[in-house]
């Protein structure tokens, strides 16, 4: 090592961030260094101090403590000190002393740190090139923004994401039937949009009831961490300690939110009550300005012709203030034209401007959906049929088409060409999906018990209560089916949940959670929590209703309906609860009723006429209302003769409606919703991703290179921790604890406590950004064996990155993602990037002197700086020809989306003028981006041949 000499400039390798050191005492075995930049002073040991000698070469532009530049002619050394002799910003001669660097020179260019000697090990220039390799990977990945989802991979689910979440705005209406997912669904649109960058602030409204399920929900299966927003976070946000809520005009003004909470966060979740109880924070959430709304239980939004209530018209002008907008709702069957009319005008106000011009519309469209039929029957056409879809479809060419139907070879292709040419046709496909159980699998069977008990109804005393018996023997018996399960019982009013849960725990000794609407939403939670934690003693959650509405309880199989409610529709959210798609179990329903009773009329009613408790009616609710008064009279005096008359009748009505809806069945909206074959390959791709299995060996080679401990605990599962030699403050998302995680799907679904790695976890994309971001492995000395080099001959290993800056809303990277480009040139200039591949130089690990090599670096800055901009010059026309592809295939696929969507113009009113514009604009600033991609050198690695 080079001796050490007050007055010198030296820096640091483990601690480059101090900036420029000087020596200012040298002693027999130390060394002290001061760090002006930083303030900080070391003291280290002479023999092994991790220092490095900084001595600039001519040529180099150089800065002075004052800031002036000098461009370096010569270099002069007296006792071991440099002055630097060149010529300043005006061109006149100037010498510098080397005390007189400026402090706060950094050295973080990748050839700096090289000819300073500033060098990592070899395996972090192999994981920085890995990095930028799957980083590319995932940019130009189909499923991008899929991936990170802690859910099952249901088709139907990801073909609604996949196909929504791309578009420029999407305002969108999800009716799928209850249990298929729609908040899933929801929380994918979201994911997709923010990992993709095409949304940044989120605003999400639901019933109060849910506020903490939609938080937990996001959190756990989408790692969003939303702000869960009432009126004390607002005063809290605001300063203020408490205050006349309804007087909002003198809020506190404070320099980050200007007297609107809302703007703090980005993503923020409230309760469509609070906004009712505060009128006045209804005006500062629509000056906050959103990227997205979404609100679920859309239905609950009243509106007719003639009024419309509070929460509809705040909805409404939050929709217009947004570009996006989600709607969750029940399926338009369940709310009837008028309020499914009502929903899509908040989508789309200037083509759903009128109810009856609605009507109208649908009546129009009856020969589009009947031609539909016919095709998807796989049915011939007659003659009025094919010139009925020859006159719809006269601008889209598809005479052949028709030709080809009668083709036994060319029957099914052509059938199938007809149907996507009708299902862009479709008036509401592009902003409703709606899929049923009729074209969605893999819902449970059901299994029905009633038990008829005989006695009095007992509200008051509940012990006296036949249903109180009934269910603390069923709860205890050895031989009954609910003995050592978990089970939900629901009934209709909080008292009797409260009532029932002390009396089974102070009379029975058995330990239940309550949940009801008198509860906080953090108490129910929490029963919620106490329930579902397998290893706690409450083996029954009682619910009042509000446990029967957008909760989810499908680890559960045995439901017990204490009472029946009067309303279908009602009974099968309480049922949904359980009978969701994933539920891997039969579900069992158990109805205990007492004789001569409205509950016994309820239960044949439901039993007998409707079927309803093993499957899911869709004809219950206009059966209900056609037999409503019949039903009350029933109700209120219980009659055999009387209730077989009504079964009957039930069975009748619902045979008929059944036959009617099943005819009127929109089948091209639910083509729209789920087409299986796209739907499938992107089960598929991400299932290829995942079985590819590289996550976590490059997360273990990551961790190794920051100082984080990682320990096997059982397949695909590991523990990591952060290790007393952490190379940061602290590695972003671990807890100083430590945590278990796991890269399977199917352990991530099955154990909750652990966090589930994918290419978008939270952890994994702050770990790469770390390593990108940073000067990790971007100078590197390696010594390698190789049989096409000579011993002692030495090459540059560069590698070089694309990049394309351009709107987050242009999706650039789906072209043209950051790219690394590896060029590899030997001491001669020849190019060896295609003869010798980075994993054929692996470091043989022999050790070498750092500080002779950085000498000799250091003395070889000029012919060095000629291989460097050799290796550019090669890179830049790799670049030139990956942007020229790039440009290609954006013009391509933008072009043919344009044309597309200028096409269905004419046909389909849902595709607005603006979008067209849009797609345009975007094209245009996508080919100026990708023309104005830049090369950057982000890491060299000195390899020489032994």
């Amino acid at each position: 090592m080079e001796p050490f000499i007050s007055g010198q400039r030296w820096i640091s390798n483990t601690e480059s961030e101090l900036g420029l050191g000087l020596i200012i005492d040298v002693s027999f075995n130390r060394v002290t260094v001061l760090y002006l930049a930083s303030g900080e002073r070391r003291i280290y040991a002479r023999d092994n101090a991790p220092l490095t000698r900084v001595i600039f070469s001519v040529g180099d532009t150089i800065e002075s403590v004052d800031e002036e530049k000098l461009h370096v002619t010569q270099l002069l050394e007296n006792n071991g000190l440099i002055t630097y002799v060149g010529k300043n910003s005006e061109g006149t001669e100037t010498a510098l002393e080397e005390v007189e660097l400026n402090h706060r020179i950094q050295f973080n260019k990748p050839q700096d740190r090289l000819f300073i000697g500033q060098i990592d090990p070899n395996q972090w220039f192999s994981l920085r090139y890995e990095t930028w390799q799957r980083l590319q990977q995932h940019q130009q990945s189909p499923v991008k923004g899929l991936l990170g989802s802690r859910a099952s991979l249901i088709p139907h689910q990801l073909f609604i994401a996949h196909e929504s979440a791309n578009r420029i705005a999407p305002r969108i209406m999800l009716a799928d039937e209850v249990g298929l997912g729609k908040t899933i669904e929801a929380g994918l649109i979201l994911h997709y949009r923010l990992i993709n960058g095409l949304s940044q602030r989120v605003l999400i409204i639901v019933p109060e009831s849910l506020l903490h399920q939609w938080l937990v929900e996001m959190l756990r299966r989408f790692n969003l961490r939303f702000s869960l927003f009432d009126e004390a976070r607002c005063l809290g946000e605001l300063g203020d300690d408490g205050m006349d809520a309804d007087n909002l005009m003198e809020l506190p003004q404070t320099p980050t939110s200007n007297g609107n909470p809302f703007v703090n966060e980005q993503l923020v979740l409230c309760s469509q009550q609070f906004f009712a109880r505060f009128p006045a924070r209804q005006k500062q959430a629509l000056q906050a300005g959103w990227d997205m709304v979404i609100v679920d239980e859309a239905h609950h939004l009243e509106w007719s012709e003639q009024a419309a209530s509070p929460e509809y018209l705040f909805v409404e002008q939050l929709a217009m203030a947004t570009p996006s907008l989600i709607l969750l709702t029940a399926t338009p069957e369940q709310l009837g034209k008028e309020s499914h009319f009502a929903r899509l005008r908040l989508l789309d106000p200037d083509r759903f401007y009128s109810f009856p011009a609605f009507l109208e519309e649908e009546k129009q469209f009856e020969p589009v959906a009947d031609a539909a039929k016919s095709l998807l029957a796989d049915k011939p056409l007659d003659d009025d049929d094919a010139k009925l879809l020859a006159t719809l479809l006269k601008d889209d060419h598809v005479g052949s088409l028709l030709g080809n139907l009668n083709d036994p070879e060319k029957s099914a292709s052509a059938r199938e060409a007809l149907i996507k040419v009708l299902l862009d046709h479709h008036g509401t496909g592009r902003i409703l999906f709606r899929n049923s159980r009729q074209t969605v699998q893999g819902f449970p069977e059901r299994e029905r018990y009633g038990y008829a008990l005989g006695g009095q109804e007992n509200s008051l005393d509940l012990q006296h209560d036949p249903r109180y018996l009934w269910l603390v023997e069923k709860l205890t018996a050895s031989a009954s089916a609910l003995r050592d399960q978990k089970a939900l019982l629901i009934c209709k009013q909080p008292q009797t949940a409260i009532d029932l849960e002390v009396a089974l725990r102070t009379r029975a000794g058995i330990a239940s959670a309550v949940f009801h609407e008198g509860m906080s939403i953090i108490e129910r939670d929490r029963a919620a929590a106490y329930f579902a934690d397998q290893e706690s003693a409450a083996r029954l959650l009682i619910c009042s209703e509000i446990g029967s509405e957008g909760r989810n309880f499908q680890f559960v199989h045995h439901l017990i309906l204490w009472d029946l409610p009067t309303n279908p529709d009602l009974l099968q959210q309480r049922i949904g609860r359980l009978d969701r798609i994933g539920q891997q179990h039969v579900i069992q329903i158990h109805i205990p009723y007492l004789e001569n009773t409205a509950q016994a009329v309820l239960f044949r009613w439901y039993d007998e006429g409707m079927n309803a408790f093993k499957i899911n009616c869709s004809a219950a609710r206009p059966v209900a209302d056609l037999l409503h008064d019949d039903l009350a009279d029933l109700l209120r005096q219980p009659n055999d003769a009387e209730i077989d008359i009504l079964v009957a009748k039930t069975k009748s009505l619902g045979k008929d409606i059944e036959a009617q809806l099943h005819n009127g069945r929109d089948q091209l909206l639910e083509l729209n919703s789920y087409r299986k074959e796209p739907a499938e390959q992107l089960v598929a791709q991400i299932k290829g991703y995942e079985k590819e299995g590289s996550l976590w060996p490059y997360m273990e080679t990551l961790f190794e290179c920051y100082g984080v401990d990682t320990e096997f605990h059982s397949v695909d599962c590991y523990i990591i921790r952060p290790s007393d030699h952490l190379r940061i403050a602290h590695f972003p998302g671990l807890d100083e604890d430590g945590m278990t995680v796991t890269i399977s799907r199917s352990s991530a679904l099955a154990r909750e406590d652990m966090q589930f790695l994918t290419w978008e976890h939270p952890m994994v994309i702050a770990a790469m950004d770390l390593v990108l971001s940073s000067e990790t492995g971007n100078a590197v000395v390696s010594v390698v064996k190789h049989r096409n080099l000579r011993p002692g001959q030495f090459l540059l290993e560069c590698l070089f990155i694309v990049e394309c800056s351009a709107p987050a809303g242009l999706q650039i990277g789906r072209f043209l993602p950051h790219t690394p480009i590896r060029i590899l040139v030997d001491q001669h200039q020849q190019d060896l990037t295609d003869v010798i591949g980075h994993q054929e130089l692996p470091d043989t690990g022999k050790a070498f002197d750092k500080h002779k090599i950085a000498a000799f670096l250091n003395s070889q800055r000029a012919p060095l700086g000629k291989l460097l901009g050799n290796a550019e010059e090669l890179a830049r026309n790799k670049m030139q020809q990956l942007a020229a592809d790039a440009n290609t295939l954006m013009l391509e696929s933008m072009s043919a989306e344009i044309k597309r969507m200028v096409r269905l113009k004419d046909v389909n009113p849902s595709i607005r003028a603006e979008e067209i514009e849009q797609l345009k604009d975007l094209a245009i600033l996508a080919h100026e981006s990708i023309q104005a991609a830049q090369l950057r050198l982000d890491a060299v690695r000195f390899v020489i041949a032994s």
